[in-house]
């Protein structure tokens, strides 16, 4: 199966509390996945099977709930290339 990236944003609700801590809760959900992923200011792009990302993507969700957010509102961005495959590096290579 190709590897593909997917790029997602949690923007969890968060009453009383760090946004930022939470957010954090769902970036360790990815760091604990053993995926390729990188964190940006903005998104987290992981690297990987579609369908396993996508569950990444699900308990990072989670994550943010159990942490204290009442709701959350998820972005997600999928670049998919049947044939070949899509690959952080070949994305990232010129500007490192």
């Amino acid at each position: 199966m190709a590897t593909v990236n997917v790029g997602f944003q949690v923007l969890p609700k968060v009453a009383n509390g760090n946004t930022y801590d939470v957010v954090d809760k769902a970036i360790e959900v990815v760091q604990k996945s053993g995926v390729k992923y990188e964190v940006g200011a903005m998104e987290t792009v992981m690297e990987g099977e579609l369908d396993e990302l996508l569950e990444i993507v699900k308990k990072a969700q989670n994550a943010c709930i159990e942490a204290g957010a009442s709701e959350v509102m998820t972005y997600i961005k999928i670049h998919y290339r049947p044939n070949e495959g899509v690959t952080l590096d070949e994305k990232l290579r010129k500007y490192r």
